[in-house]
């Protein structure tokens, strides 16, 4: 069942599975639709069959793209929609089993349908920036949010028998709601997101099976990089709450999901749309079980980029986070491979990765950014904020601003904005004091990097926060200070030589 991972736009016509609901056929009304009466108009004992008849009025399906077609029958639908809602959260009666199956029908007909081609499938551009593309707003929402409301009361209602519910919603349903995941709408996926999570805390029969096709859905995205999912931000937010459940000891099968399905995630190129959501389920792992931290550091080194810096900018946030939950023997099993990481970063001739790897020696956060402009000719870094450690506040220049995307934009270019995701490596206290216990094998690592920035990096304010870090170490063990810089002495003699 899990096998049918379909491109959207073409997604097959799924045959009911044995057992839950008999599968709802989609119609337009032949004739006018009959106006009912509301339920506070009827007698109780008549409720549960007019509940019944606003459901089959609700089953009819309407062509949204003409506004001015069918418009009585639309509100109709509409109101019916909202009194079915109002009847379920009022609580006045207690639905019957038959009206349950009825009432997931009715849902499935309105909800389970063909999603349109994403918006670079209809261009025919691979190349848009998915954080720049319009969202798609749903034409038929005024009825969807309707019906997701009801679904949700339905299952977080406590006259709800998860006995009677899970025959109808069951592994098939759960496998067509997270289908919808991919919707471009960003309103129907935050009703996914809610409706999805309270499955999984009610029907703890269903939680293995979630676990598992949510991996499936993750698959094509990092085995494909190009591929995309609109919904990965979604189910990392349900994963984050599940994986703060977990309970310790951790199962194997809980480990294999972070090595198998999460880690990957970092290798698309659009991380940057989910990498918050992911960088918290990440850490997650990391706090429930520190064991895991060689595991997680090493994940990201493996997949580290190369010549995308705005992704090392999220890596080295999220690096710090993983570390600030790292204890020492767990920190000494993958140092060497991470600063030696580290290092490349501190040489990087793009500013932006190097800058999260340094510190300014008052104890002051700076951000700093590398931008050119075509219009004057101008290229270089500029200062654009400040702020004391532990100050949550970010102090610009006059001349610079922000736009939504969280960018600094000045004089004309865009300069990534170094801060509250990718602190300064050196500004945290129990990172310094990790790093203090394995200076011997950490500062040989590096020295060399720092070396090369004081002395010929492109940029000035580069080389001066250099110094800085190299300041943090000369006090920290003088010895063994000019100790390495003897070896780096004997080592250039030969190119200074030649």
């Amino acid at each position: 069942m899990l096998n049918r991972i379909i491109k959207r736009g073409h997604r097959e016509v799924r045959r009911p599975s044995s057992g839950g609901a008999p599968a709802a056929t989609a119609a337009q009304p032949c004739g006018p639709i009959e106006t009912l009466p509301m339920f506070r108009d009827v007698p109780v004992s008549e409720r549960q069959n007019l509940f019944l008849r606003k459901l089959q009025i609700c089953c009819f399906q309407f062509d949204f793209s003409d506004t001015l077609k069918m418009v009585r029958e639309k509100e109709i639908k509409r109101q019916s929609l909202g009194e079915l809602v109002d009847f379920v959260q009022s609580g006045s009666g207690k639905i019957t089993e038959s009206n349950q199956e009825e009432m997931i029908r009715m849902v499935s007909v309105n909800i389970f349908r063909c999603l349109p081609p994403a918006s670079h499938e209809n261009t025919g551009s691979e190349n848009v920036d998915p954080e720049e593309d319009e969202p798609y707003l749903e034409p038929l929402w005024p009825h969807l949010q309707l019906v997701y409301e009801l679904l949700l009361l339905y299952i977080v209602s406590s006259d709800t028998d998860t006995k009677v519910a899970k025959r109808y919603i069951d592994h098939s349903f759960v496998l067509k709601l997270l289908d919808l995941f991919d919707s471009e709408d960003p309103r129907e996926r935050e009703y996914l997101k809610t409706i999805l999570h309270r499955i999984y805390g009610k029907f703890m029969v269903h939680r293995p099976f979630i676990r598992k096709a949510i991996n499936y859905i993750f698959l094509p995205v990092y085995i494909r990089d190009t591929e995309r999912h609109s919904g990965i931000g979604e189910l990392l937010e349900i994963l984050g709450s599940i994986i703060n459940g977990f309970a310790l000891p951790m199962k194997e099968e809980h480990k294999l999901f972070l090595v198998r399905a999460l880690i990957p995630l970092h290798k698309p190129k659009p991380v940057a749309l989910y990498h918050h959501q992911l960088a918290y389920c990440i850490t997650q792992f990391v706090e429930k079980d520190y064991k895991l931290t060689d595991t997680v550091i090493r994940g990201l080194l493996k997949y580290w980029p190369v010549t995308n810096c705005q992704k090392e900018v999220l890596f080295l946030g999220e690096l710090e986070e993983v570390l600030e939950a790292t204890q020492a023997a767990e920190f000494q099993r993958c140092m060497v491979p991470l600063f030696r990481q580290i290092a490349r970063c501190l040489n990087s001739s793009h500013f932006q990765c190097v800058s999260t790897s340094l510190i300014n020696s008052k104890g002051h956060r700076i951000w700093l950014g590398a931008a050119s402009s075509a219009s004057n000719g101008m290229e270089g870094m500029w200062i654009i904020g400040s702020s004391r450690h532990g100050d949550s506040g970010f102090h610009t220049n006059e001349d610079s601003q922000f736009d939504d995307s969280g960018l600094v934009i000045a004089d004309g270019a865009i300069m990534v904005q170094v801060a509250e995701r990718a602190l300064f490596l050196w500004n945290n206290e129990h990172i310094v004091n990790l790093i203090a216990q394995n200076r011997y094998v950490i500062l040989p690592i590096i020295f060399e990097a720092l070396q090369k920035n004081i002395h010929s990096h492109w940029n000035q304010a580069v080389s001066g926060l250099t110094v800085n870090v190299r300041k943090v170490f000369l006090d920290m063990d003088a010895e063994l200070f000019e100790d390495c810089q003897r070896q780096y002495m004997q080592r250039k003699k030969p190119e200074q030589a030649s």
